[in-house]
Order: structure tokens, then sequence, then C-alpha cells
């Protein structure tokens, strides 16, 4: 089992020593929906769940430890443990009840060292994970098989922060390189686009108007007005056309966008 040396180690037992042991490729990051500390977290999973996370990160930038990095944690659905082994370790960061506030700076210092951390320990690639069994780095709503639920976490400010201030401040640190913005928006997970099981209609993103503009000049526009910043159902149909553009049919080529046709599309980064 590994253990971070700046965390603070509060183990629990017994899930530390009889869940199974996993060999880690990915970081995924959460939200608890709870202002809570790191010591307060252990106990709610100590007390009150037998679920858990690897880390507990506070407001403050304190960071707890929970399980062995090499051991199974249960946040992240489907990414805990692979039949070949592989899984992820997870963090839960304290948040506001809604999960909507960003991280502090404290907050995103931390996650930083812990993503820098397990790229040199485990040799966790530094890229973005292109689908849920994709080794890299991502959130709890970058791919429903890690969000099954569809849990709003974490939310759009924090997801904002991961792709334009996190990830790149981890590459940059474990690489001795300065942080470049990178010229395509990533994907930001099917649950950025949708409102349980229903497109989110009226939703307003800049990530929408640079969608849209792509979409026209692939020649998949499907709009009277625009493309603009407020997801609408011309966005939908134009997406929806894009998707059978690059070769899907029925219920594949339906909204939400896929990482596969969103990374093809390449919509630049806002």
């Amino acid at each position: 089992m590994a253990w971070c040396p700046f965390a603070k180690k509060m183990e629990l037992q017994p899930e530390s020593d009889s869940q199974p042991a996993i060999r880690p490729t990915q970081f995924i990051v959460h939200s608890i929906v709870a202002p809570w500390t790191p010591e307060r977290t252990y106990e709610y999973w100590r007390d009150s769940t037998n679920l858990e996370s690897h880390f507990g990160l506070g407001y403050d930038g304190s960071l707890g430890q929970f399980i062995g990095t090499q051991t199974r944690a249960d946040a992240n659905a489907a990414a805990n443990r692979r039949a070949d082994g592989s899984g992820a370790v997870s963090l839960e960061s304290a948040s506001n009840l809604q999960a909507s506030d960003p991280w502090t700076d404290e907050q995103v210092e931390t996650l930083i060292r812990v993503g820098v951390w397990l790229h040199q320990e485990h040799g966790i690639p530094l890229r973005l994970c292109r689908s849920a069994d994709d080794p890299g780095y991502g959130y709890h709503r970058m791919f429903s098989a890690w969000n099954p639920d569809g849990h709003a976490c974490p939310g759009d400010a924090r997801i904002k922060q991961f792709r334009e201030v996190v990830f790149p401040g981890i590459v940059a640190r474990a690489t001795g390189k300065t942080p470049t913005k990178p010229a395509y928006e990533p994907y930001p997970g099917a649950a950025f686009f949708m409102n349980g099981d229903r497109p989110a209609l009226g939703k307003s993103s800049p990530i929408f108007t640079a969608m849209g503009k792509r979409l026209v000049a692939e020649g998949c526009g499907r709009y009277k007005v625009g493309p603009g910043p407020t997801l609408g159902q011309a966005d939908v149909d134009s997406y929806e056309a894009w998707q059978r553009k690059c070769g899907y049919s029925g219920a594949a080529a339906k909204w939400p966008p896929g990482p596969t046709t969103w990374n093809k599309l390449q919509v630049p980064n806002v």
C-alpha cells in the first residue's frame, strides 16, 4: 500500500486490509457536497457508510488519506477495480451543499501536489482520461461509468478549474514546464450536457457557442438563429447530425455528445 507523505494518515479498518488490491492508473476528483475537514470525512466513512475514498481534502488544503492507493476504494463506481486489476485513486473535496462552489486556492494547490505525487509514485500518465478506462486524470462527472447516478460532482466551476488550472498545473509541475492552455476544449463529460435524463436546455456556457460554430463549419448546423451560449434544441439537433456524419446511428447518434465525436469536432478552447 502506498501512503502519501504529505497527507495525514487516518486508516479505515477493516476496509484497508480486506479490500482487493488495485494497480492505480487514474486519479478521479470529487466534491463531497459538505464543508467537511478530512477528519470529519474520515468519521463519516468510518461510522455512517461502507463506502470511502482514498483521500479527503478540506477547504484549507488539509489532506487526509484513508486507504492506501494500491487498495480499492469505493468512490469511483466502475473505476474502482477492473478485471485487469487496474483502478482509480479517488479524492473527495470539501464543498458547499450544492457542490457548486469553486475550489479554494489552498485546495487547488493540494490537488496539484497529489496529482504530481501519483504520477511519480504510480506512473499515472499526464493526460486527461479519453474514456472511462483510459489511464490519466479526470473528475467524477466525466464519464457515466464513473457516475451512473448522474450526480453533479464536481460542479461546473470546479470542472472549469480542473481543465484550466489543476490539470495544467499538475503537468507543469511534474515536467518543469510552464502550463499552456490546450487548443481544444477537453471533453467535459456527458453530465455537463444533461439535466438528469434530458438535455440541459437553457444552460449557458461559452462552450456551446464554440461547439455550435464548429458544427456549422462541418455542415451540420441546424440553426435558424445562432449559435449562442444558451443550449437549445438546435444545438441538440446539430450535434446529432454531426454524430450521424461520424458514422453513428440510432441511439448511438443521440444527444449527449460522446468523447470520440467531441474530440473529433475540435471545439476551440474558450
